[in-house]
């Protein structure tokens, strides 16, 4: 017979950011409509934003379902931002061989600045605050809570069943709903018994949505789609009419902003950054003798240095990925310099300006009229009017000299 009650499973992993505490509360929401037993966040995360961290755990308290923090699988961890969530938790279970801790608070503002020691311990403050309301709602280990906050602390799993920090240790994910079975757990709307044992598992994952926005919000990522919104403004400004790379980069330029909201940008390399795309642009129009194009290099590479500095390492750039960017970007700017000033530098293919100097042929005799002689020619595959200061023979080559309306002067070959 099908199951007549169902858990929902959602493998929750990376960066604590805006797009997970919308998936997270998205997930949580559609739990409740349907009546789902409980929801089971299979948790791996480094850490992340205090403010999307803050969200997940008020939608977890406000929850009508029993929310339960499974750090899995064997290898992973709740770090930073990840304690608070487990803590959080109706159930906190842990998977052997992982390990959870190093909750202290890290600056992750604009610039990514150190922050002083009356800012720190006024973060640290909140911090610990926070994890102990949270600690004393879940009966759950506060002293070390507060430990992981202040001194950094990281622990097994073994070790945080036997302090107290979390609930349960188990292998996989059969053991976890056979243990939760018949638990009782406090919920916003009273107590209640959770009923695991034979429920159908509902898989939750990220849409495309989500999938596409917690992407672009890996500073690796981010730095690319800017270089390539810059790439496509530059490429269409430098030949305006183009309109496709003007689309493309304004696109990626919007994408990569909504990324930088999540991650700590500092604006001095921001800026940098935009005002080598200026020397490269100026350079097409301004003979300096390449000095612009090595100021602009030069802002390129410093200002990738700079643009995102954070302490956590999950949210820094590679220097791996600065490096070819940065290649890349400055080669196909001056390929493309070196093809506009070429171009510039030809001579006129069609026109008026195009025929001057041109040869040709005299078309009969020239006659003498008024100091000049006046015939006709054949030039460029056409033929033309045509008066010169010498006398020119039927047959003899001729060579255009200027355009006057549509009559040509010409000079004998």
């Amino acid at each position: 017979a099908p199951p007549t009650h169902q858990v929902f499973y959602v493998e929750v992993t990376g960066i604590v950011n805006p797009v997970m505490a919308e998936f997270i509360s998205g997930t949580i929401d559609a739990a409740e409509e349907e009546g789902a037993e409980a929801v089971v966040l299979q948790l791996d995360t480094p850490g992340g934003l205090d403010l999307s961290m803050r969200t997940i755990i008020k939608r977890i308290f406000a929850s009508d379902v029993p929310v339960v923090v499974y750090v899995a699988p064997a290898g992973s961890r709740a770090a930073s931002a990840g304690v608070f969530i487990t803590y959080a938790a109706n159930v906190a279970a842990m998977a052997p061989g992982t390990n959870i801790g190093s909750a202290s608070p890290v600056a992750m503002g604009a610039g990514g600045d150190k922050m002083d020691d009356t800012m720190k311990k006024k973060v640290t403050n909140d911090a610990v605050a926070y994890i102990k309301s949270i600690a004393a709602k879940r009966g759950r280990n506060a002293e070390w809570a507060e430990r992981a906050v202040r001194e950094a602390v990281n622990i097994t799993a073994s070790e945080a069943l036997e302090l107290g920090v979390i609930d349960m240790v188990v292998v996989d994910r059969a053991e976890l709903m056979a243990r939760l079975d018949g638990r009782r757990v406090e919920l916003a709307m009273g107590s209640k018994v959770m009923k695991t044992a034979g429920a159908g598992i509902k898989q939750v994952r990220m849409g495309l949505r989500h999938r596409i926005l917690s992407a672009i919000t890996n500073p690796n990522v981010a730095y690319i789609l800017m270089m390539i919104g810059l790439l496509g403004l530059y490429f269409e400004l430098s030949n305006p009419g183009a309109i496709f790379p003007g689309v493309i980069g304004a696109v990626c330029l919007v994408l990569a902003f909504y990324a930088f909201q999540t991650l700590a940008i500092n604006y001095a390399g921001l800026l940098l950054i935009g005002l080598a795309v200026i020397f490269f642009i100026v350079e097409i129009n301004v003979v300096s003798y390449g000095l612009l194009t090595v100021a602009g290099i030069v802002s390129l590479i410093l200002g990738s240095l700079m643009l995102f500095k954070a302490p956590a390492p999950f949210m820094k750039l590679s220097l791996w990925v600065i490096l070819p960017t940065v290649v890349f970007m400055t080669g196909f700017i001056l390929f493309t310099m070196y093809y506009v000033v070429s171009l510039h530098r030809r001579g006129a293919v069609s026109g008026r300006e195009a025929l001057v100097g041109e040869t040709g042929s005299a078309l009969g005799d020239f006659t003498e009229r008024a100091g000049h002689y006046e015939g006709k020619v054949f030039v460029a595959g056409e033929y033309w009017e045509a008066i010169a200061a010498e006398p020119i023979a039927d047959g003899d080559g001729i060579r255009v000299v200027e355009m006057e309306g549509l009559v040509l002067r010409v000079s004998r070959r």
